[in-house]
């Protein structure tokens, strides 16, 4: 395997790259999962309302995926490593959600959609959890925790942007979005998902803990979960979640039906929204360094506010329209995903000097629970906001149907639950962190008296790279 980096040292590029291979896969998987999978059931199953209520009730279900794994993860001890093991076993179960999700046989029912997407969202737990904890021993220090994170979820994006680009590589015979194009990119992520998990597992190294300081009481998870800077870093992700969350879902609906883009050029739209990350996130994790994490994620909650409100003011565009009317739309979509992309970078590298002052404390190691705190708020923001706007949009008479036409008061009614929830949630998430204290003097005060105490005999440690 891959030799480690020192805590001092910046980990080579093309462990980087390794690294990211899953979150490329996933990245794709959660584009299709999120925005074009509630359009594509609600033509299946027929029902808007209905399609919302599967959807609220696999996430909420799907909420305590994070937590146990979390906790199995942070007793897990194998000879290829406690993230790598977990990274391997959850591939096979993401392929039989994909396939079965999206590659469905016969009519389908809500039932259906149920346990394809339970199924599908196991696996995805699995692999995420288990690349997001890992990143926080792939990177010990706080400047190389922001530099890892932004890399490797700028680099993640690829592999949605390669998606939304084959209708352009195709030639229009797949094309994101529309049914009949919906099992070919399952067997693409299907066949991705095994290459991109055994690269990461070779080439990535992982540090391996050979004792622990102390046994960790149950009543002391709470005491770590609870404490002061996590209990802002839960509050505010989930803010973010379902500000920033609230647009995914009612996304092709909105920019088709209320913006008047066809189906091709809505998920043209959004390769400069996901795109933007590619060089958004570097360029959080480099300010970071200069201003601190919880000051550079401030910032980018008040350029997205700015963002997103300039792109909602802009007019429908008309049959016809040439690229030129496009522009406005596409400069707006990339200021969005570039303001965007600083939250959840920023957010698990916080998690991860939290984990670092509750190992000191504590002398115990519990990242995978404390991260699993995070993607648990992104999961239920998703649910709240899928939910509730499918309901609204089923009580105005908005008609799902791939072809169907809506009323102005359907359009109406879809143009409310899209414009208000995501400035006010993201400012909300943002305000939050005044007066936050694990900036990086703390931290790097946290990281001298860990490796003090770990060099001591007897004393937990990084002990050995597998």
């Amino acid at each position: 395997m891959t030799a480690a980096v020192g805590a001092g040292e910046r980990n080579p590029f093309h462990v980087i790259v390794a690294f990211a291979l899953p979150g490329m896969v996933l990245a794709g998987v959660i584009l299709v999962y999120g925005v074009y999978v509630p359009r594509y059931y609600a033509g299946l199953i027929g029902n808007l309302a209905v399609v919302g209520g599967a959807i609220a009730v696999v996430r909420f279900v799907d909420v305590v995926f994070d937590p146990l794994l979390g906790l199995a993860m942070d007793r897990t001890r194998t000879a290829i490593g406690r993230y790598r093991a977990w990274l391997i076993a959850g591939a096979p179960v993401m392929m039989l959600g994909l396939y079965m999700a999206l590659l469905p046989r016969g009519s389908v029912n809500s039932a259906y959609m149920i346990l394809s997407l339970l199924v599908s969202y196991l696996g995805y737990s699995m692999i995420n959890l288990a690349t997001v904890a890992w990143t926080s021993v792939l990177a010990p220090t706080y400047h190389e925790r922001s530099r890892v994170y932004g890399w490797t979820l700028g680099l993640a994006v690829l592999g949605a942007i390669a998606l939304l680009m084959l209708s352009a590589a195709t030639h229009g015979r797949i094309v994101l979005g529309k049914a009949a194009s919906m099992p070919t990119v399952g067997l693409i992520l299907i066949a991705a998902t095994p290459i991109a998990v055994i690269l990461c597992a070779l080439f990535t190294p992982e540090r391996s803990i050979v004792a622990e300081r102390a046994r960790f009481r149950p009543g002391q998870y709470w005491a770590a979960i609870s404490r002061p800077a996590m209990r802002r870093i839960i509050i505010a992700d989930l803010a973010l979640s379902l500000g920033a969350g609230a647009t995914a879902p009612l996304y092709v609906f909105f920019f088709h039906d209320a913006k008047g883009f066809t189906i091709a050029e809505v998920g043209f739209l959004l390769i400069f929204y996901i795109g933007a990350s590619v060089v958004g996130a570097p360029f959080w994790g480099r300010l970071a360094k200069t201003l601190g994490k919880h000051r550079t994620l401030q910032i980018a909650c008040v350029c997205y506010a700015a963002a997103q409100s300039t792109l909602m003011a802009l007019p429908r565009v008309w049959p016809g329209h040439g690229l030129a009317q496009m522009l406005p739309t596409i400069a707006g979509m990339f200021a969005v995903g570039f303001a965007a992309s600083a939250f959840i970078l920023l957010i698990r590298a916080m998690v991860a000097d939290v984990v670092d002052e509750v190992r000191l404390e504590h002398g115990h190691d519990i990242t995978s629970l404390l991260f699993s705190m995070v993607t648990t708020t992104n999961k239920i923001g998703l649910s709240v906001t899928t939910a509730f706007s499918f309901t609204v949009l089923s009580l105005v008479g908005y008609n799902a149907r791939e072809g169907a036409v809506n009323t102005p008061h359907a359009i109406f009614g879809l143009e409310m639950c899209y414009l208000f929830a995501p400035v006010i949630l993201v400012l909300l998430g943002g305000g939050l962190f005044f007066g936050y204290k694990l900036d990086a003097r703390r931290h790097a005060d946290i990281r001298a008296q860990l490796a003090a105490r770990d060099a001591l005999p007897g004393i937990a440690g990084d002990a050995g790279v597998v």
